[in-house]
């Protein structure tokens, strides 16, 4: 008898919004209309921050940002209301709670850049409302399965990862303090304190090597080359860990969608 039931308009938006909700296989089309304006804004806000462009084109982006802001709005209102499908949602303080959501808040503040731009005539502020338009990319991470797989296996590895940064400051204030020790007297203004020579230290323990800095002193050679060579292992421990919990994540991924199939 339910099934004949004809679908409300919010059961209908949840359907077609809530990823979770669609039952076949890809996202749903309204959500791949979403994508699609998504990276059309990203690369809206990309192009605006050539000069060249901007003068040229300046009435097209305007309308670009005005009409994108409008389908987003829209959208949005539309995934409060068809929240209210779940349970834990339902009702005014539900709908409060789904707003303070992660995704929901990365959709409002998404919404805020263009808002925020108009009337704005500090350079600075305009360079960083069209930077922050460059957060409607993290949108796209509620339609990805990588995404997901991303945060479940940061998440079940974040005492490993914990671990990994607590070696890395302490190996980073290290190896600062031993040149600041060893160099502080042949340069001033590169070693003269910790905090000027842990520059030198994140370029070379991240095998960056910029070359801007670099000791002088036979000890402060030693000490580099011992620092350098501990960076290797140090990039190797926390990429180690992330694989192989990327290889359960997926894998679990793959049990999961075969015993759907089955």
């Amino acid at each position: 008898m339910d099934e004949d039931r004809p679908m409300t308009l919010r059961a209908r938006l949840y359907l077609y919004l809530a990823p979770g909700a669609w039952k076949d296989h890809g996202m749903s089309p309204v959500n791949v209309v979403v994508s699609v304006l998504i990276v059309i804004g990203a690369l809206a806000a990309i192009l605006d921050t050539e000069p060249v462009l901007r003068d040229r084109f300046e009435h097209v982006f305007f309308v670009t940002e005005l009409v994108l802001f409008v389908c987003f709005a829209v959208e949005y209102c539309a995934r409060v209301y068809a929240a209210g499908e779940q349970e834990v949602y339902r009702g005014f303080i539900g709908r409060l709670k789904y707003c303070v959501s992660f995704w929901a808040l990365i959709d409002l503040l998404a919404l805020l850049p263009f808002l925020v731009t108009i009337g704005v005539s500090n350079a600075f502020l305009l360079r960083l409302t069209r930077l922050l338009r460059l957060l409607r990319l993290a949108r796209l991470g509620r339609f990805s399965e990588a995404i997901n797989a991303l945060i479940e296996a940061v998440s079940e590895r974040r005492y490993e990862l914990m671990l990994s940064l607590m070696a890395a400051g302490l190996l980073l204030i290290g190896s600062a303090s031993v040149l600041y020790l060893v160099e502080a007297d042949n340069q001033p203004e590169a070693f003269g304190s910790i905090p000027r020579a842990l520059w030198w230290s994140i370029a070379t323990l991240t095998t960056v090597g910029y070359g801007d800095v670099t000791p002088v002193t036979a000890l402060g050679k030693l000490c580099a080359g011992l620092t350098a060579v501990a960076g290797i292992g140090l990039i190797a421990m926390p990429t180690g860990v992330l694989a192989a919990a990327f290889s359960d994540a997926f894998q679990r991924r793959k049990e999961e969608l075969l015993d759907l199939d089955d």
